[in-house]
C-alpha cells in the first residue's frame, strides 16, 4: 500500500496558490497516449478513462454558496459552476452518516440497515461489509483511489477502515467532528480522544495544522507523486463547514462586519474552504490532470441554522426531511462534459454517483445488484431527461413516533405516526415528524436563536402527521396539499409500503465502554477484535470485559500538553 509524506508547506505558500491564476483555455498538459483494452467500455466522448474528483462539504447550507445570492464568498465554487453544469434538483440525506453511506454504495440506507441516525464513535458498527464500495469498483477498473478527510462510516474493527474498503490511502478522521486544529473529540463527558489517522496509523505528528489546509496540502501531495498517465479517484471529504467554528483570522477579518458572531466564523470556514478548492483545480492543472477530469462538488446535508448555516429560502435545516434538509448544493465541472455553462434541473440523488462514476471509469456496474441509484451522466454532460422519477429520502421506524399519526390516518396503508418522505415527479409526502420547520430568513440569523417571534412558522405542525406538496411548482413547501389531493397521497403511501417491504433490519446496536479512547492510547480507532466484533455485530448490549484495561492515567496530561503546545505553536487560542 503506498503511502505519501506530506513535504513541508509553509502557510504562506499555501495561501499563495489561493491567488494564482491560470489560463483555462490553454491546451491539455497531458499527452495523446495510445487506447488501451480498458477504454472500449468508456462512454464514446472519452478516449481515456477520466481522473475524479469527488469534493464532500459538510453542513453546507443551500444558500451558503455565492451564485445562490449568499452574503459569503466562495469566488472559486462559483466559477467552476458557472463553467460546468448546476445540479438545482439536487439531493442527499439530512444528516452526515446516511449521506456518506448512500455515496460510497449507491444504495438507500434502508437497504444498508443505516436508515436510523448517525454511527456513533461508541457504537460497535459501520458500513456493512458485504457492501461492494464505490472505490473498490473504482479499483476494479484500474484506478489508484485516496481519500483525504472525514470518514464518518465506523471504525470499531480494522475492516471498517477506509482502507479496508477500496481505498490506497486515507488521511483524515474516523468519528463525526474533531477539534480543527488539535484533531481531538469528545462523544460525552469525559470520553475525549485524538482523531487524525494516516491509513490505519494514528497520526500525531499532524496535530496542529488546520484541517482544511492539510487536506488541500494532501491532495496536491497525491496529484504529484502520481502518474497521469494512470486513472486516479481522489475523495475529498472536508471537515469544513461542520462544528466546532474555527477558522484562520485572517478569513474571519473579511467577514467582521456581520452581527452574529457564529454567522461571521462559519462564513470564513466556507471561504477557506473555497480556497481551498482552488488549490486543488490548481494541482489538477499543474500536474497534468485538468484537461480529463471530472470534478463533483456536493454537501453532505442543509446547513444548521444554529451555528450559523443558512438554507433559505427553503423550509428546515440539517437533520429534518424538509427541503432545507435534503437537498443540496451540487455541481459537476468538466471539460468532458459536452453542454457546459448551464443549469440542469434533472432528479439527481446521492445514490447515482455510484453507478455514475463507475460507468464513466468503464468499469461493470452490472455486477453491483440491487443499487438505488442510475447513471446519470447523459443527463449532466447533454442535458438528457433523468432516469430517476423518485427519491426515497427515508424510512426510520426507530424515530420518535409522531403523537397524531396513525394507521387510520394512512387510510390504513401506512402508519403516519412513523418518520418517512418520499419525493415521486414533482410531489413530495412526509409522514411522522420531519422535524423543525421553520423557514429563516438570513437576516434573522443577526439575531437567531434569540427572535423567535422574527421566523416564519408553522403552530399547527406539531398536530399534523402528514403533509403532500407539489415541489416543482412549491419549491419552498408553504402549500400543504394533503387534504385536496387524497388520491396522491395514497399513491405515495402505497410506495413507501412498497420500499419498506424491501428494507433489512437497523444496525444501530448499544454503544460499547470499550471503545473509549483511553483503552486505546488517547485516541479513537479500532478497538474490537474479530471474536467481540461477531458477538456485537447483532446490536447486542454493552461488554463486560473481564480482561478490561485499566483508564489511561497520563491521557488527560498528554492531551493536555498537545493543546499547548499547538496553542503556542500557531498562536491561536
Amino acid at each position: 500500500m503506498a503511502v505519501y509524506a506530506l513535504t513541508g508547506f509553509s502557510l504562506v505558500s499555501l495561501l499563495s496558490f489561493g491567488y494564482l491564476s491560470w489560463d483555462w483555455m490553454k491546451p491539455s498538459l497531458v499527452r495523446d497516449f495510445s487506447m488501451d483494452p480498458m477504454e472500449k467500455s468508456l462512454p464514446p466522448a472519452f478516449s481515456r478513462p477520466p481522473h475524479i474528483i469527488f469534493i464532500l462539504t459538510d453542513d453546507q447550507g443551500y444558500h451558503d454558496i455565492g451564485y445562490h445570492d449568499s452574503d459569503i464568498q466562495t469566488p472559486m465554487l462559483d466559477r467552476l459552476a458557472a463553467e460546468g453544469v448546476k445540479l438545482e434538483n439536487y439531493y442527499i440525506q439530512p444528516i452526515c452518516t446516511p449521506s456518506r453511506s448512500q455515496l460510497i454504495t449507491g444504495r438507500y440506507q434502508i437497504h444498508t440497515g443505516l436508515q436510523h441516525s448517525i454511527i456513533r464513535p461508541r457504537q460497535p458498527n459501520c458500513l456493512p461489509l458485504d457492501q461492494v464500495t464505490l472505490p473498490q469498483k473504482l479499483q476494479e477498473a484500474g484506478y489508484s483511489t485516496h481519500m483525504v478527510g472525514k470518514w464518518h462510516l465506523g471504525f470499531y474493527k480494522k475492516e471498517c477502515l477506509p482502507t479496508r474498503r477500496g481505498f490506497d490511502t486515507f488521511l483524515g478522521s474516523l468519528t463525526g467532528n474533531v477539534d480543527y486544529y488539535t484533531y481531538d473529540n469528545c462523544d460525552g463527558p469525559g470520553v475525549c480522544g485524538y482523531d487524525l489517522h494516516e491509513g490505519e496509523n494514528v497520526a500525531w505528528d499532524q496535530s496542529g495544522k488546520y484541517s482544511t489546509f492539510l487536506y488541500a496540502q494532501r491532495v496536491n501531495k497525491i496529484l504529484a507523486t502520481h502518474n497521469p498517465k494512470e486513472p486516479i479517484f481522489i475523495y475529498v471529504a472536508f471537515q469544513a463547514v461542520h462544528t466546532p467554528l474555527q477558522s484562520p483570522k485572517e478569513y474571519i477579518y473579511r467577514y467582521r462586519s456581520m452581527g452574529n458572531v457564529a454567522r461571521r466564523k462559519y462564513a470564513a470556514m466556507v471561504t477557506c474552504m473555497d480556497e481551498a478548492v482552488r488549490n486543488i483545480t490548481w494541482a489538477l492543472k499543474k500536474y497534468g490532470y485538468y484537461d480529463n477530469s471530472v470534478i463533483v462538488f456536493s454537501t453532505d446535508n442543509g446547513g444548521q441554522t444554529f451555528s450559523g448555516g443558512s438554507n433559505w429560502p427553503l423550509r428546515g435545516r440539517k437533520g429534518t426531511y424538509w427541503e432545507g434538509g435534503v437537498r443540496g448544493i451540487g455541481f459537476v465541472h468538466s471539460p468532458l462534459i459536452k453542454r457546459k455553462r448551464r443549469t440542469s434541473w434533472a432528479l439527481v440523488h446521492i445514490t447515482d454517483w455510484y453507478p455514475t462514476l463507475v460507468t464513466l471509469a468503464g468499469g461493470n456496474v452490472s455486477e453491483a445488484k440491487g443499487l438505488d441509484g442510475y447513471n446519470v451522466w447523459p443527463a449532466i454532460s447533454e442535458g438528457k431527461e433523468s432516469p430517476r422519477t423518485e427519491i426515497l429520502h427515508n424510512i426510520d421506524p426507530l424515530y420518535n413516533h409522531a403523537k397524531h399519526g396513525s394507521l387510520e390516518g394512512g387510510f390504513g396503508i401506512w402508519n403516519t405516526a412513523v418518520q418517512a418522505s418520499i419525493r415521486v415527479r414533482e410531489w413530495k409526502l412526509l409522514t411522522g415528524d420531519p422535524g423543525y420547520s421553520d423557514w429563516i430568513p438570513p437576516q434573522m440569523l443577526t439575531n437567531f436563536p434569540g427572535s423567535w417571534w422574527n421566523l416564519e412558522r408553522l403552530t399547527d405542525s406539531v398536530r399534523k402527521s402528514i403533509w403532500l406538496f407539489n415541489i416543482s411548482a412549491d419549491p419552498y413547501e408553504r402549500d400543504d396539499l394533503s387534504d385536496q389531493r387524497p388520491d396522491v397521497v395514497r399513491a405515495l403511501l402505497k410506495r413507501l409500503v412498497h420500499y419498506n417491504r424491501t428494507a433489512i433490519p437497523v444496525r444501530y446496536p448499544a454503544e460499547n465502554p470499550r471503545a473509549h479512547p483511553d483503552f486505546n492510547g488517547g485516541a479513537w480507532g479500532p478497538w474490537a477484535s474479530e471474536e467481540e466484533a461477531e458477538d456485537w455485530e447483532g446490536g447486542g448490549g454493552p461488554l463486560r470485559n473481564k480482561n478490561k484495561k485499566k483508564t489511561c492515567k497520563i491521557c488527560k496530561l498528554r492531551s493536555f500538553f498537545r493543546k499547548l503546545n499547538t496553542r503556542l505553536m500557531s498562536n491561536r487560542i
